[in-house]
């Protein structure tokens, strides 16, 4: 077994999508990066990908890299998950927070880990997405911006 731990953060802008989990999410705010800035989902790919010691997102799709431009989080998550496959692995369970203070993320939790689930192969009880605020603390609370947080079980395939 092998454990992984990624953080993601970008900051939020307005005339941009709120994308999270794959899932678009209504706001006056969406996240500023390179690709759809999936924070959710960069999150659990540098925890997969730092499981298996590959090193990190910016390695493999790097954001000087025209190919990745405003492309979807979750096609990445697709390649991350072959990259489990071509290496003997499979998601044991992923454990994901994200931090924001709005919107409320409750009603596209379920989504988000139905999407993730689908996209790495796996039952949607390995997969669990949390939502916090920071109580108006730091950039989260005042919205400049959204952070992630993701751990990650990883098993040689079964």
């Amino acid at each position: 077994m092998r454990i992984g731990f990624g953080y993601d953060v970008h900051k939020l802008v307005p005339e941009r999508k709120l994308i999270l989990g794959g899932v678009t999410i209504p706001h006056e705010l969406g996240l500023l990066g390179h690709s759809d800035a999936d924070v959710l989902v960069h999150a659990l790919m540098d925890a997969i990908l730092g499981a298996m010691a590959l090193g990190d997102i910016g390695k493999h799709f790097p954001d000087t890299d025209g190919t990745y431009h405003n492309i979807d989080s979750m096609l990445l998550l697709e390649k991350v998950a072959a990259m489990m496959k071509e290496n003997g692995y499979v998601m044991g369970n992923a454990d994901c927070t994200i931090c924001a203070q709005r919107p409320k993320l409750a009603p596209y939790i379920e989504a988000m880990r139905e999407n993730i689930a689908r996209t790495l192969q796996t039952n949607i009880e390995n997969i669990s997405v949390k939502a916090t605020t920071t109580e108006k603390l730091g950039f989260p609370g005042r919205e400049e911006g959204i952070s992630a947080y993701a751990v990650c079980l990883l098993k040689k395939g079964e």
